[in-house]
This record gives C-alpha cells, structure tokens and sequence, in this order.
C-alpha cells in the first residue's frame, strides 16, 4: 500500500510544475500525460513528481469547483541548510502569501509557513 498526496487545480497545473521544478533541487519528473484536445489540450491529465522523496500526484480538473487549496493540510519540507530553506521559501513564496515568515520560533531554529501562488500549503524548516 502507498498513500499519495494529489493536488488539483482549476488549469495553473502546469505552471506550478515548472515552480516546484525550478524552486526544488531534486525534483523529478517521474510521469507527464497532457490533454491533447478540446477545451482542455495543452492542460495537464496526469502528472507524477518527487521532491524531498514525497510523490505527489497533481492534475487540471476538467469540472470547475467552488473550492481550492487550504492551509489546513500542508506539506512539511525539512531543509538541510538556512541557506535551502531561505531559497525555497523565496521561490515558493513569490506571488504566494506568508503565513509565518521566515525566524526561530522555539520549536525550530529557521522555519517558515507560506502558500505559493497556486494556494498550495507549504511549512519550510531547517532540519
């Protein structure tokens, strides 16, 4: 068994594959499927990434809905240097808004809480 987190979004799907490819060092793409025609072509169907060893499943939803992504459930990125996590919270956090802004919070000597643009929920901390 193999527990998966899968993002769906309202058509930027492939916009923030090419922000998680360039804000993370190890990013992989492991799979890529596009729709290849109607409303839809050009969007992405399926898509596979790894980043810091986590899968994440990620797609465009061809229905709209009336709801996105929340802070609720966010995903916790374990830097190995300030210099990584001062990086990827720069990155990530570009157009995006900061929860907790980067500093020492008694729990973790540098850690971070921000959504990227998309709305997607990140917690940066320094390992």
């Amino acid at each position: 068994m193999q527990a998966t987190p899968f993002l769906m979004f309202q058509g930027d799907a492939k916009a923030a594959l090419a922000l998680y490819r360039s804000a993370f060092p190890d990013f992989e793409e492991l799979f890529l499927q596009e729709h290849e025609g109607g409303e839809q072509a050009g969007q992405i169907a399926m898509a596979r990434i790894r980043v810091g060893g986590l899968e994440i499943m990620l797609y465009d939803s061809p229905p709209v809905h009336d709801f996105t992504f929340t802070p609720a459930v966010s995903t916790f990125v374990e830097c190995d240097d300030a210099a990584q996590l001062r990086q990827l919270a720069a990155e990530l956090g570009e157009g995006g808004a900061v929860l907790m802004p980067v500093d020492n919070y008694g729990f973790s000597g540098l850690f971070t809480w921000l959504t990227d643009r998309f709305g997607v929920s990140w917690q940066l901390n320094l390992r």
